[in-house]
């Protein structure tokens, strides 16, 4: 049974395997990718400091991502792969680090108050589903330890859903 419990943030290593742990625990049991999306996606920007935006974006078709379950401000609906930061994840199959979105050449700016953005994507039999994105109001909210947590998070999402071809 899941519950919810508030996890020190002062060492970000122990946060991230107790925030495992909690995430884990919430989709025991459950295979449906929307419901397990929904729910990762409230956790994460329950129990993670200054974000504004948390949740999905799924592949559902090879040139285009669409949002999926989030937490935050209403967000850009499709977003073509190869554009903004979700869409260069989805191109170059890995996680992206942004410092400053302002920076970041073709940002996609649905939430003006974004300064930066992690996205990781989600990978299932090396087969990208689509990403997981968060942004943050601060710029430089995240790190390498932050990235290693979140792709860790988001590997216990994927690992929990059956994925249908």
């Amino acid at each position: 049974m899941f519950a919810e419990k508030t996890i020190d943030q002062s060492d970000k290593p122990r946060f991230y395997r107790e925030l495992a742990d909690q995430l884990s625990g919430l989709l025991a049991g459950e295979t449906d990718p929307v419901a397990n999306a929904a729910n990762t996606s409230a956790l994460i920007f329950q129990m993670m400091p200054d974000l504004n935006w948390a949740g999905f974006y799924f592949l559902y078709s090879e040139d285009e991502l669409v949002v999926g379950p989030f937490q935050g401000k209403p967000a850009c609906v499709r977003i073509a792969v190869g554009n903004g930061v979700c869409g260069t994840a989805v191109a170059q199959g890995s996680s992206i680090l942004v410092e400053d979105v302002h920076a970041f050449p073709g940002h996609i700016a649905c939430d003006a108050a974004s300064r930066s953005e992690l996205v990781v994507p989600l990978i299932h039999e090396d087969t990208i589903l689509g990403v997981f994105d968060l942004d943050s109001p601060l710029q430089a909210r995240f790190d390498s330890i932050d990235q290693t947590g979140v792709e860790r998070l988001v590997a216990i999402y994927v690992a929990a859903c059956v994925w249908e071809d």
